[in-house]
């Protein structure tokens, strides 16, 4: 006679699907699929769940930063060795940092909307202006060697600027602008002197910014003077002249608030540096074309460093903003100054470096392919960050 041999009296009842009944081997059941996690539990648990799912934030993510910001080509040597389950995927790692960091970006600065001339611009948190009142100053002068004088003046406060302002991110990009606006304005304003004295006709004592668009050196209009290209045909001229219609609404908009351009174009760069990832990727193949490495391979160095320079960009804002939060503690103030400086060296160097170890290549070829695939890169990037502004401009 047999007997049915009888769970010990403490082990724990068998978990069951409550959907079909069905034993439970793990968190889902294997008849029906149903997870065994559902809605109807604490708040936080469901949060963690998300993260984990959309961008595997967990543990990984501790696992993944330390040697994405410090060890250069670690973590793609890992991935191609087949250790990939301990960090967060690259594919997750660049959107979550890329998301990130342009939206940290759009909030770490405004542009000051407070009207003034395209030669005017202001120094970091000093506040100073270069080159105040030109533009009236211009308009006022009714002589040649009137405006030669003034233009060599604000040419030289934009010199003694670079000067005062060395070391201070973003504002040479300013200043060249400024010197650019300056020759500008004085060589127009020394056509219209002579127009008029050829002429007769009365100096302009003001300027009109419309935000008008030009084409042909005659200002757009849809029905007498529109863009056309001859290969789009009808349809696709229409629909040009529709996104420039709305590019000169746009524009007047941007006149009273710069911010709502910048916004755009910030929000819209993780998806052109998405679109560039492939194209980066070829370009490593290209210059491995020899080395019997997957495109898929390269695609991941790809990733991974796009991974890095985001997160590079995402401390250098939070340094920034630290610097600007303890600037009435100089020297920690100075120190963090130093340690934002620090990373920007360290952002090529380390590409330089992950580059190196990935490829295996003595020190002449790496750095022979790293200046041209850098080069045939920013050009890249050129065309991706106009597409993005020509986008932002008609699509905000």
């Amino acid at each position: 006679m047999t007997t049915e041999a009888l769970p010990p009296p403490d082990a724990a009842p068998a978990r069951r699907c409550q959907n079909c009944g069905e034993a439970l081997l793990g968190e889902h059941c294997y008849a029906c699929g149903q997870p065994t996690k559902g809605l109807v539990r604490h708040f936080s648990s469901i949060i963690g769940d998300f993260m984990d799912s959309v961008f595997e934030l967990d543990s990984r993510i501790l696992r993944t930063l330390g040697p994405l910001l410090f060890k250069p080509g670690y973590l793609s040597d890992e991935y191609f060795a087949g250790r990939r389950v301990r960090y967060v995927s690259p594919v997750r790692l660049f959107v979550f940092l890329s998301l990130f960091a342009f939206f940290a970006a759009q909030l770490s600065f405004d542009i000051d909307n407070t009207p003034r001339d395209a030669a005017e611009v202001r120094l970091g948190d000093s506040g100073d202006v270069v080159n105040e009142g030109f533009g009236e100053r211009m308009l006022a002068a009714d002589q040649v060697e009137e405006v030669e004088k003034i233009r060599d003046q604000a040419l030289a406060e934009v010199t003694a600027a670079r000067e005062r302002s060395k070391g201070v991110p973003g504002v040479s990009i300013g200043l060249d602008i400024a010197e650019g606006a300056v020759k500008n304005e004085a060589e127009r304003r020394i056509e219209e002197i002579r127009e008029s004295e050829r002429t007769g006709k009365p100096l302009p004592v003001t300027r009109e910014d419309t935000g008008t668009i030009s084409f042909n050196g005659t200002p757009w209009d849809r029905e007498t003077n529109p863009l056309q290209i001859d290969w789009l045909g009808e349809s696709g001229n229409a629909r040009l002249n529709a996104y420039v219609d709305r590019a000169q609404g746009n524009i007047k908009r941007i006149q009273d608030d710069p911010n709502l351009l910048k916004d755009a174009f910030l929000s819209t760069v993780p998806t052109t540096l998405f679109v560039l990832l492939p194209l980066f990727a070829v370009l490593l193949k290209l210059a491995s074309a020899f080395k019997g490495r997957l495109y898929m391979e390269h695609l991941i160095v790809a990733l991974h460093s796009h991974s890095f320079l985001c997160a590079g960009l995402l401390l250098v804002l939070l340094l920034d903003a630290m610097a600007g939060w303890t600037g009435g503690v100089a020297w920690l103030s100075a120190s963090i100054r130093l340690g934002e400086v620090l990373l920007l060296c360290w952002m090529p160097l380390y590409l330089l470096l992950m580059q190196k170890r990935v490829y295996r290549q003595g020190w002449i070829m790496t750095l022979l392919k790293y200046f041209v695939l850098g080069t045939c890169y920013l050009v890249l990037i050129s065309f991706g960050a106009t597409a993005s502004l020509l986008a932002s401009l008609v699509n905000m």
